[in-house]
């Protein structure tokens, strides 16, 4: 179900004959990316933005239909901020950081996601996936405009494969017919059925929850503030639970969890729909219908992300439950880890291998993603009446006592994911050093002046340094990493040196080009810093 205002610029890319198609022999081209949606788009700008050649095939002309993902997090934001992309996003978006927890007609708890202030981007913003993907889509066309080397062609569907060592060769059917090209490097970005994956008979491991969760977008005039509210077994009993999230342009989203043996074309009927709402908002509320769609909790992922020369990002890769909003927010991370990567490898800067990095650091991702997901589905939807008992038990404590909340898990929201223990660490030698901003974590945002962090750092290796000495540029074998140098005078509110202090009186940090700590010191070791920049190339710990 579906009204005209999810068509805004829908073909934003229509069909359009290629000279690829007049070859003689098949153009090869340094990237592919399969899939047109947000995560492919996003790869697209990323490897672009470096002057990366990259086509995008699309099999539609434009934007998908329906709101589908609504929730983009802060460090989704951080990341298309460094894009270009981030600013509409955030003008157009419903900011918020409130939660509250229900339970039946009480409120157990509310949360804040983001108490503290110095934080350029907000914890949440709500933004319906269309709008998400226009704004990518157009920030696409500036590049172009400025010279990066993208190119998006629609109603292009790649129809096969062939993986060969050093490419991919692509079977591609267009309204006028067919026609082959080739790729150096072939990404996946083809969603949760992803075609490629099914081409190259590869399937996901993990779980399919028996449950069922009905989507109804809605305007309405309403008195709801702008926050995440969750019911646990709601007295207006149209769901076993109920979200409600307030969207852009005066829409609703509602979540009504309703059973796994459910007919879901009757289910989707209009007065059955209307029979739920009618239920929750009660006789005096007027509203319209927008969009409808029925979803199962799935937590999955692929063994190996890459395969060769084809690397899998975003859906394609990994499925979780939407409660927790991990989805885009883990593939727009997918993208941030990736991207870096590929440009290293594709001019030369770095071995093969490197990619084998991405492959480990976002599995850990998605399981961290996945166990989270798999909790939250466990808690909302008990799989025994023992559990359903602790269930509500934990929801009774948890309305008068603190140490209860954190057990209540109505879709843990999404966060960044930090590279505990894997290989392109280096050194964590920075005594008395901040939690959040050790190695592995991505950097904290803080107040700089009229400004923030995050943007000085862009997407380069960076060594930071606070209150401590170090060289303008350290260049090891083909790689630059420049020095930013800052106080913790630099930021009156402290909340520079809170994040990246601590109790040290000085540190030094190195920074990946997607603003994860590589490794961090309390004072400028050159050997330590030349190793450690080698090690977050791929190259090893050791000359």
């Amino acid at each position: 179900m579906l009204d005209d205002r999810y068509a805004l610029a829908f073909r934003l890319y229509p069909y359009e004959h290629s000279p690829d198609q007049d070859a003689e022999a098949p153009v090869r081209h340094p990237v592919v990316v399969q899939g047109g949606g947000p995560i492919g788009v996003a790869m697209a700008l990323d490897l672009g933005l470096q002057g990366i050649p990259v086509l995008v095939l699309d099999d539609h002309e434009g934007i998908g239909q329906g709101s589908r993902a609504i929730c983009f997090a802060k460090r989704c934001l951080e990341i298309a901020d460094r894009y270009g992309a981030a600013e509409p996003m955030l003008d157009k978006g419903v900011v918020w950081n409130l939660g509250k927890v229900f339970h039946e007609d009480r409120k157990v708890y509310e949360f804040n996601l983001l108490p503290e202030a110095g934080h350029r981007f907000p914890a949440f913003i709500n933004l319906q996936q269309p709008y998400f993907e226009k704004f990518l889509v157009e920030r696409v066309r500036e590049a172009q405009a400025a010279g990066a080397p993208i190119e998006i062609r629609g109603k292009n569907r790649v129809q096969s494969v062939e993986i060969f060592d050093d490419h991919t060769r692509l079977q591609v059917e267009t309204p006028e017919g067919g026609y082959v090209l080739e790729a150096d490097w072939l990404i996946g970005c083809d969603g949760a059925g992803s075609p490629l994956r099914g081409m190259m008979g590869l399937d996901f491991d993990g779980r399919v929850f028996q449950d069922s969760f009905l989507i109804a977008d809605i305007t309405m005039k309403a008195d709801f503030p702008t926050e995440r509210w969750f019911w646990f077994e709601p007295w207006h009993k149209a769901g076993a639970s109920t979200l409600l999230h307030k969207q852009p342009d005066g829409v609703w989203r509602v979540d009504f969890q309703i059973g796994w043996d459910v007919d879901r074309k009757e289910e989707l009927k209009e007065e059955n729909v209307r029979r739920r709402l009618d239920a929750m908002l009660g006789p005096d509320v007027e509203y319209e219908l927008v969009w409808t769609s029925i979803y199962t909790f799935q937590c999955r992922r692929m063994k190996k992300f890459r395969h060769g020369r084809v690397i899998f990002a975003g859906d394609s890769a990994h499925q979780v439950s939407p409660f927790g909003a991990r989805g885009a927010n883990s593939g727009m991370q997918d993208v941030d880890n990736l991207g870096w990567k590929l440009g290293m490898v594709i001019r030369g800067e770095a071995p093969d291998a490197l990619l084998d990095s991405y492959c480990a650091e976002r599995r850990h991702g998605a399981d961290e993603n996945i166990l989270n997901s798999t909790r939250s589905t466990d808690f909302i939807t008990p799989k025994s009446k023992i559990s359903h008992v602790f269930r509500n038990a934990v929801l009774d404590l948890a309305q008068e006592y603190e140490f209860a909340r954190p057990l209540v898990n109505s879709g843990r929201l999404s966060v960044p994911c930090v590279y505990d223990g894997l290989p392109l660490n280096g050194p964590d030698a920075l005594p008395g050093g901040p939690l959040r901003s050790r190695v592995g974590s991505p950097c904290p945002d803080a107040p700089l002046g009229n400004g923030f962090l995050l943007p000085q750092l862009g997407g380069r290796f960076t060594i930071l340094t606070v209150d401590a000495e170090a060289p303008d540029a350290v260049a090891e074998d083909g790689v630059t990493a420049t020095r930013l140098a800052l106080s913790a005078a630099d930021d009156t509110t402290g909340a520079l040196a809170e994040r990246y202090l601590g109790a040290a009186m000085s540190a030094v940090y190195l920074i990946r080009p997607d603003q994860h700590v590589a490794a961090r010191w309390d004072r400028y070791d050159e050997p330590a810093l030349r190793a450690a920049l080698r090690a977050a190339c791929g190259k090893g710990h050791d000359r």
